[in-house]
C-alpha cells in the first residue's frame, strides 16, 4: 500500500548568500550546510522523485542563525504544499513581535533549538519563565514546538509538557534514544516515561534508522516497540535531508525497511497523517 508522505525535517540552504547571509548560531556553521546543501528547487526536485508530497521545511540554525528568511521566502512560493518551522530567541524582550512577524511569514512551528553537530548548550533556557509567554501564544493558536535536545534534556521537556498540555511538542532525532541494551530498551524509560503526556510526539530521522537497524533486535524490533509505547499517532517521520546524507529517495527507502514490521495503517499515521496534526496548514 502506498501512503502519503510528509516530511517534517527536510532542510534548505541558498547558494545567494547575499541576500541570506551566513550567521550561524555559536558563530560555527554545520560541515554538512557547506559541503552538500540542498536548494528549494534542489528539494522540491528531490522531493517528486521519493514520492515527498509536502514538507515542514526546518530552518538551518546552524547555517542562519535567528534569520528564517530563506525558508520564509521559499514556503511563501508554494504555502499549500510547504510550510516552516522557525528558530528566534525566546529569551528576547521583543519575542512576541518576533513571533508575529514569522507568523505572517510562513511559520508553521518553532524549533527550540538547545544545540546539535555545532555546540551543545545545557538548555535549562528551555524551562526560562521568559519564554512562557511564546509557549502561551503557541497554545492560543495550535502551533507545535519541536525541541531540539539531548536525553538529559527530557525532565524539561516533561516540565514543559505538565505546563503546557495544549502545546504539541515534537521532539527531533526521537529524543536520541539509547538502545544498545535491545528490546525492552531499559536506557529509555525517560523518553518513554513521556507517552503519558498526550502533547509529545517524536519525530523519526535517519538518526533514528541508523541507531534502530544497529541495535540488538533491529528495527523490526524497536519501531514496534515505540509504536506501542506511544502509538502510531504520535510519531512522525521526518528527514533530515541533506544534514543526513541522501539522495532523499535512498532515506524514504530506508525507512520502508525500517517500517516493514508495521501495520499499514501504522505506517500511514508515521509516514504522513501524525504530520497534518503537528502541522494543520498541510491537511489541506
Amino acid at each position: 500500500m502506498t501512503h502519503e508522505i510528509i516530511d517534517i525535517h527536510p532542510h534548505i540552504i541558498s547558494t545567494d548568500t547575499v541576500r541570506y547571509p551566513i550567521a550561524p548560531q555559536s558563530g560555527h556553521r554545520s560541515k554538512w550546510s557547506a559541503t552538500r546543501p540542498v536548494t528549494f528547487e534542489q528539494m522540491i526536485a528531490e522531493m517528486d522523485e521519493a514520492g515527498v508530497a509536502k514538507a515542514a521545511i526546518v530552518h538551518s540554525s546552524t547555517t542562519y542563525g535567528h534569520n528564517n528568511a530563506y525558508v520564509a521566502d521559499s514556503v511563501a512560493q508554494d504555502p499549500k504544499r510547504f510550510t516552516g518551522v522557525y528558530s528566534f530567541d525566546l529569551l528576547a524582550p521583543d519575542a512576541l513581535k518576533t513571533f508575529d512577524h514569522w507568523l505572517a511569514n510562513g511559520m508553521g512551528g518553532i524549533r527550540l533549538f538547545t544545540g546539535g553537530a555545532t555546540h551543545q548548550s545545557d538548555g535549562s533556557w528551555l524551562v526560562n519563565p521568559a519564554t512562557f509567554p511564546i509557549w502561551e501564544r503557541c497554545a492560543e493558536i495550535g502551533m507545535t514546538m519541536v525541541v531540539q535536545t539531548t536525553p538529559e534534556g527530557l525532565s524539561m521537556v516533561e516540565q514543559l509538557a505538565q505546563r503546557f498540555p495544549s502545546v504539541k511538542i515534537a521532539l527531533d532525532h526521537c529524543g536520541r534514544p539509547d538502545l544498545e541494551d535491545g528490546p525492552p530498551y531499559a536506557r529509555c524509560t525517560d523518553l518513554f516515561a513521556l507517552a503519558k503526556y498526550d502533547n509529545v510526539y517524536l519525530k523519526i530521522t535517519p538518526r533514528t534508522f541508523d541507531i534502530a537497524q544497529n541495535s540488538p533486535g533491529g528495527a523490526d524490533a524497536f519501531f514496534p516497540h515505540l509504536v506501542k509505547v506511544f502509538g502510531a499517532d504520535h510519531l512522525a517521520f521526518g528527514s533530515n535531508y541533506p544534514a543526513s546524507a541522501g539522495p532523499l529517495k535512498t532515506l524514504i527507502e530506508q525507512g520502508n525497511a525500517c517500517f516493514a514490521a508495521l501495520s499499514d495503517e501504522e505506517r500511514a499515521w508515521v509516514w504522513g497523517r501524525t504530520a497534518k496534526v503537528l502541522y494543520p496548514q498541510l491537511a489541506g
